[in-house]
């Protein structure tokens, strides 16, 4: 199950240097507010300690991460929602979430593209450009589905009724996100990827002594978003930069003391964008390979067997499920089974985050 996150921002906020930290393909940065350039996309592994502990238990021959697929998108702008910018905002549009960099750093040497370093405004410049889109989106279904509500077609009416609540909604500057519609009703617009549905992490890119802390600029996005549901991670971009290009860990280990982190601010980030979006990790343990498995939280094992091929979900006879901390405890499966902590699943168990499951099927 692939995830794919695309980071937006305004220029020269930090999106590429946040992008390279996390990537092994390199993207040049640039200090030009065109709203007009190339995507730069890396597919990275998610960091997960548990695949190199299980490893210490059982031996084998490789770690498998599980994957996120990184859209670096040029930076949005005042004009992004016409002409040229309108080839990068399809780039947003299949991206499952979205990462939105705001500059938190004063640098004389890199001027903001709005004259200010005002991360609250530029918030509401990215929202004002892709309400824009969505409402050119409904705006255009109205008008299809308007002929059909005149000449009595009930569905139509209905959905004609529920695409004006949205238009009303996205002309009073409101994300499609918190449309006050039935759940059942947004089924009339699933058709149309609206980029303001889309889940949101924001990232404050601060100064390094704000690395910890924050600062002023974050202070006041918090304050901004206190009322949404999303996450607002402190990453200062230049530093993590640095740390990236150590290659001894014992190196970054010893990058990350001197700030005050524990861990790079970027894999906080990943694990940040799998809670967003309800995704949680399963094990498979053996001595050929231990992988990570991405599933939808509430996925039952037949369904995460499924991920791991069709021809298992498709003969699906039980799962046999350890969880982890039972295995790095007890020290191996047969000590598991031994302990009764080994259990035996049908079609209808809901398979937990850290599971490692053992699939018998039959096709």
């Amino acid at each position: 199950m692939g995830l794919k996150c695309g980071i937006i921002g305004l220029a020269n906020v930090g999106k590429t240097t946040i992008f390279n930290c996390m990537s092994s393909t390199k993207a040049l940065t640039s200090n030009v507010a065109t709203g007009t350039g190339k995507s730069n996309i890396s597919t990275i592994n998610v960091p997960d300690n548990r695949l190199y502990e299980l490893e210490k238990f059982q031996p084998t021959e490789r770690i498998v991460h599980t994957t996120v697929e990184i859209v670096d998108i040029p930076g949005l702008s005042k004009t992004t929602g016409k002409g040229e910018g309108n080839k990068f905002l399809a780039d947003v549009r299949n991206c499952d979430a979205l990462i939105h960099v705001l500059r938190c750093f004063d640098d004389p040497s890199l001027p903001h593209i709005d004259g200010s370093i005002d991360p609250v405004r530029d918030i509401e410049t990215v929202n004002f450009e892709l309400q824009v889109r969505d409402l050119e989106s409904v705006e255009k279904k109205l008008q299809k589905v308007e002929k059909a509500a005149k000449v009595g077609d009930k569905e139509a009416k209905k959905a004609f009724e529920v695409l004006l609540v949205y238009k009303n909604h996205l002309e009073s500057f409101k994300n499609a996100s918190t449309v006050p519609v039935d759940e059942h009703d947004k089924k009339y617009v699933d058709d149309l990827f609206l980029l303001t549905t889309k889940p949101v992490i924001y990232v404050c890119n601060v100064d390094e002594k704000s690395a910890v802390n924050g600062n002023q600029y974050s202070k006041r996005v918090k304050e901004f978003l206190k009322d949404e549901k999303t996450e607002i991670l402190i990453i200062a971009g230049k530093v993590e930069a640095e740390i990236s290009e150590l290659e001894s860990e014992d190196d970054r280990k010893a990058f990350l003391a001197d700030v005050g982190l524990t861990e790079p601010g970027v894999n906080k980030l990943i694990r940040a964008a799998y809670s967003l979006l309800n995704l949680e990790t399963f094990f498979t343990v053996g001595p050929k390979e231990i992988r990570a498995w991405t599933i939808k939280k509430g996925m039952t094992a037949p369904q995460a067997a499924g991920v791991i091929h069709s021809d298992l979900e498709r003969g699906f006879i039980r799962a046999e499920v350890m969880k982890y901390n039972d295995f790095i405890t007890l020290g191996s499966e047969h000590a598991c089974r031994e302990k009764g902590k080994l259990f035996v699943e049908g079609k209808n168990y809901v398979v937990e985050d850290g599971d490692i499951l053992h699939i018998r099927f039959n096709v």
